[in-house]
């Protein structure tokens, strides 16, 4: 066999056990949704863009949806919409919160987007690298649905929708007891 044909045999072999690795490890969105739930949720302080401090421990006793959103996300402003009947839906019993984590956004983006979409609930624009490397969001948006005990129950890749929103919770509930 010549050198270069032994060369060629050996990469191939490389090249299909690399592949055969990587198409059998657990990695991606299913272990990415699956390191925080059931885990106490990392978290979540900061300053609103109402200059309001916010801490997600001092929620405790209430569920809580920990939004990650951009202005400039198509999907983030399709369930913009979704968020507000959500939280709306909510009001009276006071028993579901809202908070929205900017990720890699400016400020007056979106205290604008605010303005001009809805959504009455903390908004945290300013110093959220940190929060969302703890939440390890890759891509917004992410959703996560927090327990009142402040654990993570759920976690909602891509844009939510009201409904949706609804029966995770009502499911959550049910497994919370």
């Amino acid at each position: 066999m010549s050198p270069l044909r032994a060369t060629t045999l050996v990469a191939g072999l490389l090249v299909a056990v690399l592949i055969g690795v990587l198409a059998t490890r657990q990695s991606g969105p299913d272990q990415m949704r699956a390191h925080l739930v059931g885990q106490v949720a990392p978290p979540v302080v900061g300053t609103t863009i109402d200059a309001e401090v916010w801490d997600l421990d001092g929620q405790r006793g209430r569920w809580v949806v920990v939004n990650f959103f951009s202005t400039t996300c198509v999907p983030c402003i399709r369930e913009h919409p979704e968020l507000v009947a959500f939280a709306e839906a909510h009001v009276a019993a006071d028993d579901v919160r809202v908070v929205s984590v900017a990720f890699d956004d400016s400020a007056s983006a979106v205290e604008a987007f605010f303005r001009r979409n809805g959504g009455t609930w903390p908004v945290l624009a300013v110093d959220t690298g940190r929060i969302a490397v703890d939440w390890g969001v890759v891509a917004v948006p992410e959703s996560y649905l927090v327990t009142p005990s402040g654990h993570v129950a759920a976690k909602v890749i891509g844009g939510v929708e009201q409904d949706d929103l609804e029966d995770l919770l009502d499911r959550a509930r049910t497994s919370v007891g």
